[in-house]
């Protein structure tokens, strides 16, 4: 039983390092069974060793079976640990964000003016790009004053726009 027991805790300490090492060794497992893409990572080797030691162990001390038994229901429960491990880790690392907030996305939104735009002149506006406030440099045809509510009409550059009081 101390066998498996050791084998659980030395599953416990590989999975301690992969989150305090933090992938440094996934990239020495790389080019084995090149088609197995984070199979072989150290969480889920952690898990697979974690699963089979402690599942040994309880097996051992519940039945009065030997130790082969135990090292097969052990090994299952390693396979079936490591394949959710690794599951889940795709499952995290899987980028299903939305695209990063571009400039053009701007264009018919709504914002406020903070300072005054004068007729042909810049000012500027306080408008919200992916729900963060911005302070943006604006343009208008007419003089637009201080807290009015405005209309971005198209972006002129990174750090400018143009744009017109909304009509209520």
């Amino acid at each position: 039983m101390s066998w498996f027991l050791g084998l659980g805790i030395t599953g416990l300490v590989l999975l301690v390092l992969a989150l305090v090492f933090d992938g440094l060794w996934d990239g020495v497992l790389d080019g084995v069974a090149g088609g197995l893409d984070g199979f072989l990572s150290l969480p889920v080797i952690a898990g697979f060793v974690s699963a089979l030691g402690f599942t040994g162990a309880i097996v051992l001390g519940t039945t009065g079976t030997g130790a082969g038994v135990a090292t097969g229901a052990g090994a299952l429960a390693g396979v079936v640990a490591a394949w959710l491990t690794w599951r889940f880790s795709r499952t995290l690392m899987r980028d299903g964000g939305s695209p990063a907030p571009r400039g053009e996305d701007l264009t018919g939104t709504s914002g406020s003016v903070v300072t005054t735009i004068p007729a042909g002149g810049y000012g500027e506006v306080l408008l919200y790009l992916a729900g963060q406030p911005v302070k943006y440099a604006a343009k208008a045809e007419s003089p637009v004053a201080r807290g009015t509510e405005v209309w971005v009409e198209a972006v002129l550059s990174p750090t400018s726009v143009a744009v017109r009081p909304v009509d209520r």
